[in-house]
């Protein structure tokens, strides 16, 4: 997935809109954001984390300065589209919810 396609995907989402630093809900809480062409930060529930990794182990990953916090890395390079999908819904559902 490119970063034009992540940004076409999260405009389908109700409330979310971008800013020049990521795609938020409501205007303050983060969905997702990029941190360098490549890789998405995606803001999703800790519970759900593993299962997204252990579906997709090449598409994700829990670097250890995220380890304690409801997010989770994205390789666009190599992940499928569906799988940042995924990821990218969950912190919408998530976020829309707090």
């Amino acid at each position: 997935m490119t970063p034009d396609e992540v940004d076409a995907f999260v405009s389908t989402l109700d409330g979310c809109s971008r800013k020049p630093r990521g795609w938020y809900v409501q205007h303050t809480r983060l969905v997702a954001r990029l941190t360098d062409p490549t890789t998405l930060l995606v803001r999703v529930p800790i519970k759900q984390r593993d299962a997204l990794i252990d579906r997709w182990p090449d598409a994700f990953g829990i670097p250890p300065r995220l380890e304690a916090h409801h997010k989770i890395e994205a390789y666009l390079d190599r992940a499928p589209a569906d799988a940042v999908k995924e990821a990218i819904r969950l912190a919408w559902e998530l976020q829309r919810r707090e």
